[in-house]
């Protein structure tokens, strides 16, 4: 049976405190809100100058931030306002459509092209998430355009020029990335693969001491383009401590994902995040995800292996992940320690 979502409870049950099966275990609660370690300072790259004289510094920047944090923001990157005005306008609009126009697009297949739900999700334990998605496969746009919804009326155009242009900010992006490694011609990585658009709406929480939009995790793909308003929410774990990402207006929080980890072997790191509510505002982000395609095989890149680097993990596809989601390791550990080697 389908959850009718988060948003459905709150507007029409005037919820005052959070159900029971949203509640996470004690020690999983993010009982630090309140004692927060404050904002951090994650590296910002301007993209703008990566295209001009300063490209060796900018570089230098990018490979320290993949290397310390898994994550950066990125300013003046081409993406213009009216794609993303239009993106997030008619993500909002979906979520405020009737409860019975979004259902159609439940389901609980992973591979579904389009796939609307609250928290199919759910954590180890079997708590839901405070959150409602909708999750848009879209590359190649003309294979999947036609299955995207159809209300609001403007969101398959919005979601046309909107990933069309991130995925080119992404091939950008990763090229820089990969000079910083010295990689050459891997057309997989820059060409080929999947793009998802995960469009995430946190309704406020009575009680954000007790639950997650969503909980500790990294990114299973490359490289996550991560556009947010400007209500804060996510959090990084940097030296074993949450630490909120504060947003910068008309700007992506890129991070490192796991795939690319074991690409690198190591040397650029996927990190854990999450995600905190609040009871004041609701909040909406929209995350461009890159990875390889499904039946396609990560394997450590043979140039970043040597006798003082060695190979650190085992080939890896999207089969295996889905097998790590149903395993006793998902209640355990990462992914990425479940594909560790070991010597």
């Amino acid at each position: 049976m389908y959850q009718k979502g988060v948003k459905h409870l709150c507007d029409n049950y005037g919820v005052t405190q959070v159900p029971n099966k949203y509640i996470l275990p004690e020690p999983e609660r993010p009982h630090d809100l309140d004692t927060t370690n404050g904002c951090i300072d994650l590296p910002v790259i301007d993209f703008a100058q990566l295209q001009g004289a300063d490209r060796p510094q900018v570089l230098a920047s990018l490979s320290k931030a993949c290397q310390e944090f898994g994550f950066f923001q990125l300013i003046n990157h081409g993406v213009d306002n009216e794609a993303i005005g239009k993106m997030i306008h008619v993500s909002k609009s979906f979520f405020e459509l009737p409860f019975e126009e979004r259902r159609r697009y439940m389901s609980p297949d992973l591979y579904a092209p389009v796939r609307c739900g609250t928290s199919f999700n759910q954590n180890k334990d079997g708590v839901f998430c405070w959150r409602d998605f909708l999750k848009l496969s879209c590359h190649p746009i003309q294979d999947f355009a036609s299955f995207w919804p159809s209300s609001p009326l403007e969101l398959r155009e919005a979601v046309g020029e909107y990933s069309t242009r991130t995925r080119h900010l992404y091939k950008s992006v990763m090229e820089a990335i990969l000079e910083t490694l010295e990689v050459t011609n891997e057309k997989a990585i820059m060409e080929e693969g999947n793009q998802l658009m995960m469009v995430n709406y946190y309704p406020a929480c009575p009680q954000p001491q007790l639950t997650l939009g969503l909980p500790p995790h990294s990114d299973y793909g490359l490289l996550t383009l991560l556009l947010q308003d400007q209500v804060e929410g996510l959090q990084i774990q940097h030296n074993h401590k949450w630490f909120t990402v504060k947003p910068i207006p008309n700007s992506f929080v890129v991070n490192i994902g796991d795939q690319f980890e074991i690409f690198s072997n190591g040397r650029y790191k996927s990190v854990v995040h999450r995600v905190a509510v609040n009871s004041m505002s609701s909040r909406l982000s929209v995350a461009s995800l890159h990875s390889l395609s499904v039946n396609r095989n990560v394997t450590p890149y043979p140039k970043l292996i040597n006798d003082s680097n060695p190979r650190l993990y085992q080939d890896t596809n999207f089969a295996d992940f889905l097998n790590y989601l149903s395993s006793s390791d998902f209640k355990c550990k990462r992914f990425l320690e479940s594909r560790k080697l070991q010597y």
